[in-house]
């Protein structure tokens, strides 16, 4: 779940002009930093921001799910499925879900979101645009 202070400055981008990506930012701002506080771990920088994004989605960030062919299949159904479920305002994932999930990402690594993991990553980024 996404802290309020996150979900009220992605509102505001929203309401200020900004794009649904630059509000989406504060929520993968928001996943870094619990990787480097430790509270979970992510296997890739990849990984962190893609559960950024899916959680800007379930906020009801207007962020539209990547084109077909841009992204893996199951990626882009998943992206729909956070999407709607914004934009509707259905239920809360389940406790027990949620509680597996993290369990999981606990096991993962921190260091994936170092700085010069992150700066790897963005170059990489940049280099295949």
């Amino acid at each position: 779940m996404p802290e309020k202070e996150v979900v009220d400055r992605a509102k505001q981008d929203l309401e200020e002009g900004k794009s649904p990506s630059t509000a989406a930012g504060e929520f993968v701002h928001e996943e870094i930093e619990h990787v480097r506080e430790g509270k979970h771990g992510a296997r890739s920088p990849q990984q962190a921001i893609a559960i950024g994004l899916s959680k800007a989605r379930r906020a009801g960030i207007p962020l539209a799910p990547p084109k077909p062919g841009k992204t893996k299949e199951s990626t882009r159904k998943s992206a729909e499925r956070d999407y709607r479920k914004g934009q509707t305002g259905a239920k809360k994932t389940s406790a027990k879900r949620a509680r597996a999930s993290e369990g999981a990402l606990k096991k993962e690594p921190r260091s994936t979101v170092s700085h010069k993991a992150l700066s790897a990553h963005a170059k990489k980024a940049a280099r295949s645009r």
